[in-house]
């Protein structure tokens, strides 16, 4: 560690996160359950500073600090500005659910930070060690938040699927790395960048540690043949942790892969690209069909989930930077519609009921069309069809391997969307044209129903007019992938 040259602004917000996540530690071990609101609020208002401090220190170029381990660029501002927000919404729709459930705790809101920190960590990690560091300060986290639910059998078993898998996974992926750095050398990303474009690097060990990379990266993703987890956690867990699970950990993830692949082993992209294809492929085909035979909605959209994975992958192994802010823009969309979906599950539940169930759902439009729309609204995205924000992030991606002459597989992706339109379609079915099962009163708190149709209609507004976002997104992309 050089300290004449130790710069913490870049790491700030990441400073004053982990401050706040330990005084909101502190504190609520004096606080009693009547007062657990303060802890509720602390963490949203530590939410806002972050966002606040990220933004004040934007720049338009990478700063590399404590010896290379943290890189602060475009694309790390962009995704935790975003992550933030994405965060504070979780911690707004499931307030209620979780006080239901006897949840409402100080270790739901500190772990929730926490895994946040970690997914910063994930984002602005320039070595293969604080990657690591990141995700697995991310995976404990979720696996702790699902833990705690000690009543619940699924939920036990659902954390400890997470758990043993996961460390399969970070088993992948560290051997993998190991390899890179048997032949680079090197643990810092862009020191094995530049060892693998100058040919000094062992490419036989290299195309081995890449193999255990992209698998590792699978798992986390979630993606065919490593995705088995992810019907379970998503089925076992409560509604709020499906969603914590299910929104911002995709965004890290996503620069995850960046900061791997494509800044890292950017030399060996005809190598992960055809790995990647197959990866692709087997998401979207398996995803797809799989959805239609389930009955519980949360495994549906597990299932969903697996495939949209597959179609952000496309942007990436497009191997272009058209194709990289496609799958940004894609990943957005995916958690702002996921927040939709899973946010009018969280509403339509209560005390002693879950609504994880297809017949939950019929005849919502009776009971409350407003939330039918909401509804409707992201199953629509999620469907691709126009005019939501899904139909443009899916016409991007495709566009990007149509550019790079990948005809087939943008075809393989269109009939993939035609298929799964069918089990999206059949829960508007249900919700419009069914009798309906539940009469008991629908019931929110107000600050839930105002961010969850701003949330909705977000989805309608960025499928009409998403140019400021693409642009962001490209924007964000150039500048870090540039100045690397």
């Amino acid at each position: 560690m050089n300290w004449a040259d130790l710069n913490l602004m870049p790491a700030l917000p990441e400073i004053f996160l982990l401050g706040a996540v330990l005084f909101i530690l502190l504190l609520d071990l004096f606080l009693s359950d009547a007062k657990r609101g303060v802890t509720y609020a602390l963490s949203l208002v530590t939410l806002a500073i972050a966002a606040v401090l990220q933004v004040a220190t934007f720049e338009t170029f990478s700063t590399v600090t404590l010896s290379g381990l943290f890189v602060d660029d475009p694309m790390s501002d962009v995704v935790k500005v975003a992550m933030y927000g994405v965060t504070a919404t979780v911690l707004v729709y499931t307030r209620q659910y979780v006080k239901d459930r006897g949840l409402f705790k100080g270790e739901y809101y500190t772990l929730a930070l926490f895994a946040l920190l970690g997914m910063n960590l994930m984002v602005s990690a320039g070595n293969f060690i604080s990657l690591y560091m990141g995700l697995e300060m991310l995976s404990l986290s979720m696996v702790s938040l699902i833990a705690l639910q000690r009543e619940s059998v699924k939920a036990t078993e659902a954390a400890m699927k997470y758990f043993v898998l996961s460390a399969l996974a970070s088993g992948l992926l560290l051997y993998g790395m190991s390899m890179v750095y048997g032949a680079t050398g090197s643990l810092d990303v862009a020191t094995v960048a530049k060892a693998i474009a100058g040919g000094s690097a062992n490419g036989t060990l290299l195309v081995f540690g890449l193999v255990f990379i992209v698998a590792g990266l699978s798992f986390k993703l979630g993606a065919v043949p490593f995705h088995m987890w992810v019907p379970d956690v998503y089925q076992g867990s409560y509604t709020a942790l499906t969603l914590m699970i299910g929104a911002a950990p995709k965004l890290a993830a996503f620069v995850f892969v960046i900061r791997i692949l494509v800044q890292g082993l950017g030399a060996m992209v005809a190598d992960w690209q055809g790995m990647l294809i197959i990866v692709a492929v087997l998401s979207m085909v398996i995803g797809n069909i799989t959805a239609i035979a389930q009955s519980n909605i949360k495994r549906m959209l597990a299932y969903s989930t697996i495939s949209h994975m597959g179609f952000m992958l496309l942007g990436v192994l497009a191997g272009t930077p058209e194709g990289y802010s496609s799958a940004l823009f894609y990943a957005v969309v995916y958690v702002l519609t996921t927040l939709v979906g899973l946010g009018i599950l969280l509403g339509l539940s209560r005390a002693g009921f879950e609504c994880e169930t297809l017949d939950d759902l019929k005849g919502l439009n009776g009971r409350n069309s407003w939330y039918a729309l909401l509804m409707l609204l992201a199953l629509f995205s999620m469907a691709g069809i126009p005019p939501l924000a899904g139909f443009y992030a899916k016409f991007a991606v495709i566009q990007a391997i149509v550019n790079i002459n990948l005809v087939w597989l943008a075809i393989v992706a269109v009939v993939m969307s035609l298929i799964g339109a069918f089990y999206y379609l059949r829960i508007v079915k249900l919700m419009y044209f069914d009798d309906v099962q539940d009469n008991n009163a629908i019931t929110m708190p107000a600050d839930m129903k105002l961010v969850l149709s701003v949330n909705g209609v977000a989805l309608l507004v960025l499928g009409v007019m998403p140019e400021r976002l693409v642009a962001l997104c490209v924007e964000a992309l150039q500048l870090s992938l540039h100045s690397l």
